[in-house]
């Protein structure tokens, strides 16, 4: 029992770790590209900067909801709505993408080309991964669904990533103007699943029921 807890306090520190340096990653990409986008008049790359930002509220709250974990009722209320809060963020994104995508290709509106986003793109796609790969194994040593669920928008930020990189790879080496509000326009429906899977508000409890290790993995 001794050596389950010091797993878990383990864990439990390498998750806390994770997500600082997600805020702080997360923080730094937010501005990158929303600068950037809104210079170069990018749909896609301000909707990628403005998804990074609700990462970093998503990222602050789970921070949060394991520095309060020893109250379990008051944990698994916080947790769902703390979720439900960053799922209505994302569906709120979803909208605007939308509609600005939508206005884009109407008036056909040619973006500039954009370096900064490719090259950011392009280290979001190195990075992204391994810190998604961290996560889930922090989230299934903890049976924490919300461990789980931030790992699974980092996924989400991963296919973001491609879609955006391809965009302005189009943008700028054809000269095909569409590419950035099409890119834009297909990042839609993954922002949306990532605020309806937030509104479902899965609980800790309810996935522990079904997920939960029998013994937690060797620390290291």
């Amino acid at each position: 029992m001794a050596e389950l807890a010091l797993n878990r306090q383990a864990f439990a520190r390498r998750g806390r770790q994770l997500e600082y340096f997600t805020i702080a990653w997360n923080t730094l990409e937010g501005l990158v590209a929303v600068i950037f986008g809104a210079m170069a008049g990018s749909v896609s790359l301000v909707g990628f900067g403005i998804d990074s930002f609700i990462e970093v509220a998503s990222g602050s709250t789970l921070l949060w909801r394991m520095s309060v974990d020893a109250d379990e009722e008051k944990r698994e209320r916080n947790e769902k709505l703390s979720l439900r809060i960053v799922g209505v963020c994302f569906l709120a994104l979803a909208v605007y993408v939308a509609y600005e995508s939508a206005s884009d290709l109407l008036s056909r509106k040619q973006p500039e080309h954009c370096i900064p986003g490719i090259a950011l793109a392009c280290v979001s796609l190195i990075v992204m991964p391994l810190l998604s790969r961290a996560k889930k194994k922090v989230g299934n040593a903890l049976a924490s669904a919300a461990m789980r669920a931030d790992a699974k928008q980092t996924d989400f930020c991963v296919y973001l990533s491609v879609i955006l990189l391809a965009g302005l790879l189009l943008n700028a080496a054809l000269g095909w103007w569409w590419a950035d509000p099409i890119a834009a326009l297909i990042m839609v429906p993954i922002i949306s699943k990532e605020g309806i899977d937030g509104m479902k508000a899965k609980s800790c409890c309810e996935w522990q029921a079904t997920n939960m290790p029998t013994k937690f993995p060797p620390s290291g």
